[in-house]
């Protein structure tokens, strides 16, 4: 079989497998390192990163940074910042590559430090009270951009002085949306830019504020960072992404590209007012003339292409690059030299690197298979973070067309283990379209597995060639199954039409491919045990659990369903982004298209429902609220359909505390045991969760 990653092959090298090899348990899982927040020094030499290590006594993750000498041959990691009870962020460099700037938690609010790229002693640069969300420095290390979580129109970073009655109540009270967002309720507080002036000694003051009468988050809410903020080569402007707070934000996905100058002295300009969908990403070209960024034309939709786009900024020419490239971008990193664009896009299950010409538009992808996570470019290559089904993220550097390894940061947890090998294929889908797959099959394993089907979220998502701390298919296959999952319509990756094909169509061609799919893995891995199988799925792929309940309801022995839409009426009016849930079934409310919903309304199918269910929510969920869990519980216990529901206190539409992950996947092994015959432990209910069933 062929197997996918060359990201296993390059770690042949580091890892020798011991010959008593083992699978791959959550245990394990939970245990790695995670590196992210790359930062390379300008001269090319030193790479600086932030790390994660799980601290179970916390039920968390702890920080530092690391550094590599990229000059020195065979040189290790080394701990830059590692402060115990302290956790080091976002490391940037300084112009002269000597001084590494960090986000920093020490003594409570976060705050801007510095230390040498050396080592030795960090020194705390601002002041100012009541934290921070995240900073970039300028080119000319003289100004710190900030920004916080401030009232609206905060004439600095100085926290406003709220006057608290004792008999007023605790009640929240809105007059527009949002009123929740992802995982929190709105407390009137907007994510705000403020700029600080910046010398060796520190950054002083509370900062000036640069966006006006502008209300909006900058960066975006819930998932925008330093990618949404650049500054201009002269460090006079700020070029930064965001969404104006309208009467109904929740309908608006139309974030706009605004400059706006550092000292404050004039009020940002909308660059992008005439188009009406997302604009995002903006990244200043080295030599200062032109700003790049990606665009989507559809408002409302929050899956459209994104087209690379490019501004003179001197004349305020705009050019479309990628129109003609059926590829959605999903990073930007200037060449050095200006001479390319670096992106980041999907195809067929990977996530490569293509280079842009900014002249012609042409494309060239320069990486084959993995999913890269990180681009940066150096004078002497390009230094990348990439991790796959079978490997967690490490760095490389590719040279030319040579790509060396540069780290192996979980060579010691994972010395020992025997990863599955992962198999792509093909399939004739629904309209007659190809559509693609991978089977995951336990490492050493002889004779028939059962068969874990896993259906992505999104829906405009992918089961592509990456690793997951949440879902991950290599645990399913130490578990002993072989894992299963299709890039159905409505997957990214595959162009722009396929993408859309899922809108107004949730339980039609999706279904289809899913039950193609699965017939065709089974016909094409014999070791697949077709006819013990279980379905399982979170978000848009547990909404199509509640589907398959009622439309497929033959096939499997057991379901997991994680955060699914159960009634699409309830979602409606229940859900933050109403962006979303309106685009996907043709664009308008509810109450003004009620057929639209009612079409694909799992609840419409109650009565069809057999197959044992384990459902899982979050009461922090506010994207498929925990109350469509509840009542997908309640349709399995009233039909007497064995049932198990486990809901989370806290949370969001993920589960992300290591113990909470322990728990989720003692629970879902568990529950796939128990109904498949593997021989697995019953599942144990910790502290942080309730069951029943």
């Amino acid at each position: 079989m062929k197997m996918l990653l060359a990201a296993t092959a390059l770690s042949a090298a580091f890892v020798a497998v011991p010959a008593a090899a083992r699978q791959l348990t959550i245990d394990d899982l939970v245990a790695l390192s995670r590196v992210s927040a790359p930062a390379v020094s300008p001269d090319g030499r030193w790479l600086v990163w932030q790390q994660r290590e799980t601290d179970l006594t916390i039920d968390g993750g702890r920080f530092d940074l690391w550094r590599l000498d990229l000059a020195r041959k065979g040189a290790a990691p080394e701990r830059l910042a590692a402060e115990a009870e302290v956790n080091e962020t976002a490391p940037q460099f300084s112009s002269d590559g000597k001084t590494v700037y960090f986000q920093s938690d020490k003594g409570g609010d976060d705050a801007v430090w510095s230390i040498g790229i050396a080592g030795g002693a960090a020194t705390r640069l601002t002041q100012f009270k009541g934290g921070m969300g995240g900073f970039k420095v300028s080119p000319q290390d003289d100004k710190l951009l900030v920004w916080a979580d401030r009232r609206p129109g905060a004439p600095s970073l100085e926290p406003a002085m709220v006057k608290k009655d004792a008999n007023a109540g605790n009640g929240r009270v809105f007059d527009k949306m949002f009123v929740r967002h992802w995982a929190s309720w709105s407390d009137g507080t907007r994510s705000q830019l403020f700029v600080l002036p910046l010398s060796a000694t520190g950054a002083t003051g509370n900062g000036v504020p640069i966006e006006g009468a502008l209300v909006g988050d900058a960066p975006s809410k819930p998932f925008g960072g330093g990618e949404e903020v650049s500054w201009s080569a002269d460090g006079k402007t700020v070029f930064f992404a965001l969404r104006e707070a309208g009467r109904i934000e929740p309908l608006s996905t139309n974030l706009d590209i605004f400059a706006a100058p550092a000292d404050g002295s004039a009020a940002p300009t909308n660059l992008t007012a005439a188009n009406k969908g997302t604009d995002t990403f903006p990244t200043v070209s080295p030599d200062g003339k032109s700003l790049a960024w990606v665009a989507m034309k559809r408002a409302g939709y929050e899956a459209d292409r994104q087209v690379l786009m490019l501004r003179d900024l001197a004349s305020g020419q705009v050019r479309a690059l990628t129109e003609d490239w059926d590829r959605s971008i999903g990073s930007i990193a200037w060449a050095l030299d200006g001479k390319a664009i670096l992106v980041t896009a999907e195809d067929t299950q990977e996530n490569p690197i293509w280079s842009v010409s900014p002249v012609s538009g042409k494309v060239t992808r320069l990486t084959q298979a993995g999913n890269v996570t990180a681009v940066l470019p150096t004078a002497k290559g390009i230094v990348f973070a990439m991790n796959s089904l079978t490997a967690p993220d490490d760095f490389y550097m590719l040279t030319g067309k040579k790509t060396a390894r540069l780290t192996s940061v979980n060579a010691t947890k994972l010395a020992g283990i025997d990863m599955p090998s992962v198999t792509k294929f093909s399939f004739t889908g629904a309209n007659a379209d190809t559509v693609w797959g991978y089977a995951v099959k336990p490492a050493g394993s002889t004779g028939k597995v059962p068969v874990a089907y896993m259906v992505h979220g999104g829906p405009q998502g992918s089961s592509n060639n990456s690793w997951s701390y949440r879902w991950n298919p290599a645990v399913f296959a130490g578990a002993g199954y072989g894992l299963v999952a299709v890039d159905f319509h409505g997957s990214t990756g595959y162009g722009q039409a396929f993408t859309d094909a899922i809108r107004n169509n949730w339980g039609g061609w999706p279904l289809e491919d899913l039950q193609k799919g699965l017939a065709a893995a089974t016909a094409k891995f014999g070791w697949l045990d077709a006819d013990n199988a279980c379905a399982l799925g979170a978000s848009y792929g547990g909404y199509m659990m509640n589907w398959i309940e009622g439309n497929w309801p033959d096939r499997f022995k057991c379901i997991v369903q994680h955060d699914g839409v159960f009634d699409a009426r309830a979602m409606a009016y229940e859900t933050e982004e109403l962006w979303f849930d309106e685009w996907e079934h043709g664009g308008k409310a509810y109450f003004e298209d009620p057929a639209a919903f009612e079409k694909w309304n799992p609840v419409n199918h109650v009565t069809a429902w057999k197959t044992p269910q384990l459902v899982i929510t979050s009461e922090g969920d506010y994207r498929i609220p925990y109350t469509q869990g509840i009542a997908a519980f309640t349709a399995l216990q009233r039909r007497d359909i064995p049932s198990r529901l486990v809901v989370y206190p806290g949370g969001s539409h993920w589960v992300q505390k290591p113990n909470e992950s322990r728990q989720w996947y003692r629970e879902v092994l568990g529950w796939m045991g128990k109904w498949t015959g593997r021989d697995v432990a019953e599942p144990v209910v910790g502290a942080s969760g309730r069951k029943g069933g």
